[in-house]
């Protein structure tokens, strides 16, 4: 299954650091979005990126150009149609997502695989909205994505093995590491973290050390580069909310109850870094 051409569909910040990595990679790019005002705003993130490289000597100039120009835009998903691979990166909504990949069944070439940025919504849900669950599979890349050397290739039951490994080309070719696993709640990577941020807002909740406290404890004792609740800022405490009831709906266990004060400060709107205010103060 040869991949030459790559449509992404969102240009936020997942979207567009997808399209980047791509065309840095060699692929021709489309990015769309559903209006000029992201599709400008995706291109200057990556222009930035971009110049970044070039003025750290991670890339020289004439690559830097070159990648950008293999990225073209369109605010129409029937830009997508001609894609050998298409990788949906829009906001975490099942039924958006669910719409979307049915119209690009419709829009899509015969053999294009269908892929999803999702960091918890079900593969096989996705695939079940499609004519084609043998090419559907889950491409959940990190944030930032130029950055972060993983992409959690998701696996659904229906997923075909040629599918998988095409994938997993594509993403090595992107100078990332490609690790499998098979659909369930939240997959390997929010169902191991997304408890431990929440049972670290539980522990803050209940008193039992301050902010500093928590996150120092897990930078210096074990070794992270971030303490769980600054991280729980930077993913979005709404995204983190959403993963727990992801989890806690997916197993029926209540062990993945999220906590009382993640869900009062999602409620209040205070979300981490997009908001200004989380555990810390952004403003």
């Amino acid at each position: 299954m040869d991949i030459e051409c790559i449509a992404v569909i969102g240009a936020g910040q997942m979207g567009n650091g997808i399209a980047q990595v791509a065309a840095c990679a060699g692929y021709q790019v489309t990015m769309i979005d559903i209006s000029d005002e992201f599709i400008e705003r995706g291109i200057g993130t990556i222009e930035f990126s971009l110049g970044k490289l070039v003025e750290k000597g991670r890339m020289s100039q004439e690559d830097a150009d070159a990648a950008r120009e293999r990225i073209t835009t369109s605010t129409e998903n029937s830009a997508a149609q001609e894609a050998d691979l298409v990788v949906e990166a829009v906001p975490e909504v099942p039924d958006l997502k669910f719409s979307l990949f049915t119209e690009l069944d419709g829009l899509c070439k015969a053999g294009a695989i269908l892929a999803s940025n999702t960091s918890s919504i079900s593969i096989d849900d996705i695939a079940g909205s499609t004519e084609r669950p043998d090419k559907v599979i889950g491409m959940h890349f990190m944030n930032p994505v130029p950055i972060m050397r993983l992409v959690e290739i998701v696996v659904g039951k229906e997923t075909d093995e040629a599918v998988t490994q095409a994938v997993v080309v594509v993403a090595e070719r992107m100078g990332k590491t490609a690790l499998c696993c098979n659909d369930s709640p939240g997959f390997i990577s929010n169902r191991l973290l997304c408890p431990m941020l929440n049972e670290a807002v539980l522990a803050y909740e209940e008193g039992i050390a301050d902010v500093q406290a928590i996150d120092g404890i897990m930078v210096l004792g074990m070794n992270h580069p971030i303490g769980p609740l600054a991280l729980a800022d930077l993913v979005g405490l709404d995204t983190v909310l959403h993963i727990m009831n992801v989890l806690h709906e997916g197993f029926e266990d209540d062990k993945y109850t999220p906590a009382p004060l993640l869900e009062k400060m999602v409620a209040e709107g205070k979300l981490g870094r997009k908001s200004g205010q989380g555990f810390y103060d952004y403003t």
